[in-house]
């Protein structure tokens, strides 16, 4: 999708029921053409397709905003296809270089999810960079210990700082994107890092865009501290089973988180999908309740 001039989304979708319009690779032209997140391994060759398809013979940078399979597992089978230098969290690099423990971490979190989409291949130690002039990295450690967010320009890179985003029938849709290990002080700063930046058009990891940084951050902070609460609620109040938590939060969020209400203008394919990633969000939430509230 051409979503600006110099600015386009590359929808990415799996081989997996409700896989489409979730990961959001994003192309940047204009001084340097730069690829955000090239997605997982198994659609590379989609993206390659849309790169070319848009007239583009060079890729100068990859920006990854962090080294989860489905934002960077590509990245070593993109670099067959362009000679470009790669950006990440120095954090990330060691597990680009040698992705053996990350391919089996990938594993042992997604299961057959990991394999569909496929397994991750090294990146040489020669294609990093730590320095792009024009190209603005900023540490957002929130959703991962190794998420960086990139700003160029009027846009603002931000992978999954804010959590998940769908704009749906002039509607938005906006839930915490936070698995294993989450630390709500931690989010918190990297919300507040990019709340610094001042207005700028926000580009999700999933998916899309949206004119306004400031409102999506605003928005993140609030709903991050109702959910941590209400999961606080839950566990303080004698409930300690994790699916019935799950459950509890869900449908107490349904109702009174405005945003994340919206599920309900969902796909039926997509709701499947994101109950999975909902799922992990309370896992992460709920480690945090017990090692540091209760």
């Amino acid at each position: 999708y051409e979503i600006e001039d110099h600015l386009s989304l590359v929808d990415l979708p799996q081989k997996l029921r409700g896989f489409r319009k979730f990961i959001s690779s994003w192309i940047y032209t204009g001084e340097f053409n730069v690829v955000v997140d090239v997605g997982p391994k198994s659609t590379v060759n989609t993206l390659v397709e849309a790169i070319k398809k848009i007239g583009i013979n060079k890729i100068d940078y990859v920006l990854l905003t962090h080294i989860h399979i489905d934002h960077a597992g590509g990245v070593g089978e993109f670099l067959k296809h362009f000679n470009a230098k790669i950006m990440v969290h120095d954090k990330g690099k060691k597990h680009l270089i040698n992705p053996q423990k990350l391919w089996e971490g990938s594993l042992k979190v997604l299961g057959e999810i990991a394999k569909a989409y496929g397994e991750i291949i090294p990146v040489p130690e020669s294609a990093f960079i730590d320095r792009i002039d024009g190209i603005e990295k900023i540490d957002t450690p929130g959703h991962a210990p190794h998420h960086s967010s990139y700003v160029i320009g009027d846009y603002l890179f931000a992978g999954e700082a804010f959590g998940v985003f769908h704009e749906i029938r002039n509607e938005l849709y906006q839930r915490p994107a936070t698995p294993p290990k989450f630390i709500l002080e931690v989010a918190e700063s990297s919300i507040e890092k990019l709340e610094s930046l001042g207005k700028k058009k926000v580009c999700f990891g999933h998916f899309g865009m949206y004119k306004d940084s400031l409102d999506v951050a605003k928005y993140a902070k609030k709903q991050l501290k109702k959910w941590v609460q209400t999961i606080f609620d839950e566990v303080s109040g004698g409930e300690s089973d994790p699916e019935k938590i799950t459950e509890n939060v869900k449908r107490y969020m349904l109702e009174n988180d405005a945003r994340f209400s919206n599920y309900k203008l969902l796909d039926d394919d997509i709701k499947e999908r994101e109950d999975y990633f909902i799922r992990n969000s309370i896992m992460g939430m709920l480690e945090y309740v017990k090692e540091t509230m209760l």
